[in-house]
């Protein structure tokens, strides 16, 4: 960062008083500007004993298998984020949504919330991310496809919660490298 969003004037990387992190400050208005993680919603859809993958069209990793899921927007829940993300990935309406996982990415400074619920039916077709959408059962499920850790963890989980029919929340941490 060069310039302050707030004023147009330089900026100087220092530590605020009372704070202990290196932070963009503006030379001018005085404005902190703060680098935080990214949010990245999605879902878990199920329908059945199948859960529901996009191969992704993009990179990063183009052509593995992930579960429905992108940057959240501003102006928008959890809830409302991670539909949107399944509709434009997978053209896919889920319902019951419910808080799955929440797994902390520190080194790419992102946070993973992902929502289980379930397809409202089985219409789904690729959006504009996606180059294939299908839904697998658990041996079906091409692991070694698998696009993030995120989603691998996420559905290891689901199916090892599925044999007790419980669904805690599970907050997890992909370590950094």
């Amino acid at each position: 960062m060069n310039f302050c969003s707030e004023c147009g004037h330089a900026v100087t990387r220092k530590i605020p008083e009372g704070d202990d992190h290196l932070r963009y400050v503006c030379d001018n208005c005085e404005t902190i500007h703060y680098h935080n993680p990214k949010i990245i919603g999605g879902t878990l859809p199920i329908s059945g004993d199948r859960v529901l993958l996009c191969k992704r069209a993009i990179e990063p990793r183009l052509g593995k298998w992930t579960l429905p899921a992108g940057f959240m927007e501003n102006d928008e829940t959890l809830a409302e984020g991670s539909a949107r993300e399944t509709w434009e990935e997978a053209f896919a309406k889920v319902d019951n949504l419910e808080l799955y996982t929440i797994i902390s990415v520190p080194s790419v400074n992102q946070v993973h919330v992902l929502m289980k619920g379930d397809l409202v039916d089985d219409q789904f077709s690729a959006g504009t991310e996606s180059l294939e959408v299908e839904l697998f059962t658990e041996a079906e499920i091409p692991w070694d496809e698998i696009a993030f850790k995120a989603v691998r963890m996420t559905l290891e989980r689901y199916f090892e919660d599925r044999k007790t029919d419980v669904f805690p929340v599970h907050n997890l941490e992909i370590e950094r490298w």
